[in-house]
């Protein structure tokens, strides 16, 4: 059933009844859709993040920071209705959001379970883009080349998801893609808030290498749960090893 929250600022699919004991957030480009199986059988809410499914986008280009806050504020709706904090899952960029709301406020979250979300950037070389990029890019800012003509320039260069984004939510990826989360690991290693990372063997959106990085950063209380065959998104395999991380998390005292 399809709720909503913040006075239409946020938009959830409403599993059981109220108030929610789990909290889900998708990944980039996905909606609430994707937890439809996840969720069956609990008292939950799978949320639409900004600019995607049913909720309005950011008046500007939000960070993970400002969908944060975002979260912050669903949360504090629903302890008004009452019940315990909830466990927060969290898929991809749903869990960039959801580490940095913990890392901040780890008094409003139960327990963490996290997939395929890319907490660490790539120990890479930084590479500039060509020198014709770089100056068409300049020609642009100073008005000799059309918007049009430079955005034919990106579109040569980036990303699938870079593509399909358009306006504020290009700016959100843009952000997105640039920021590391050690920060926020470093906040939950002394939070003592519980976290499962259930990661697909073959995910190569956020690797097992980078998730065993993030799950030592954090320390003794987060688990690494590695599925045998998965990729990065949702299958039955992820789903059912999800489910078995939820429980656990809600069984503690």
């Amino acid at each position: 059933m399809l709720t909503t929250l913040l006075g239409g600022r946020a938009f959830a699919e409403r599993y059981g009844e109220p108030p929610a004991a789990v909290v889900a957030l998708h990944g980039w480009a996905r909606t609430r859709a994707d937890f439809a199986t996840t969720l069956q059988g609990y008292d939950a809410l799978a949320l639409d993040l900004p600019g995607f499914g049913a909720t309005p986008p950011p008046d500007e280009g939000w960070s993970t920071t400002e969908y944060a806050d975002w979260l912050r504020e669903c949360l504090d709706d629903l302890a008004r209705q009452g019940g315990d904090s909830p466990v927060v899952v969290g898929h991809s960029f749903g869990g960039r959001v959801a580490v940095r709301l913990a890392a901040t406020n780890p008094d409003l979250v139960r327990g963490l379970v996290l997939s395929g979300v890319p907490l660490l950037r790539p120990q890479t070389t930084a590479r500039k883009p060509p020198f014709r990029f770089r100056a068409m890019r300049l020609l642009n800012n100073w008005h000799f080349i059309s918007n049009e003509r430079m955005e034919q320039e990106r579109r040569k260069r980036g990303s699938a998801d870079y593509l399909a984004a358009h306006g504020v939510m290009r700016e959100v990826l843009v952000k997105a893609v640039n920021e590391d989360y050690g920060d926020a690991l470093d906040a939950l290693a002394g939070s003592g808030l519980p976290v499962t990372m259930v990661w697909g063997e073959h995910d190569s959106a956020a690797t097992v290498a980078m998730a065993e990085e993030a799950r030592a950063r954090i320390g003794a209380d987060a688990e690494l749960v590695v599925v045998p065959g998965s990729g990065h998104l949702l299958d039955e395999a992820l789903v059912a090893a999800l489910r078995s991380a939820i429980d656990q998390q809600a069984a503690r005292s």
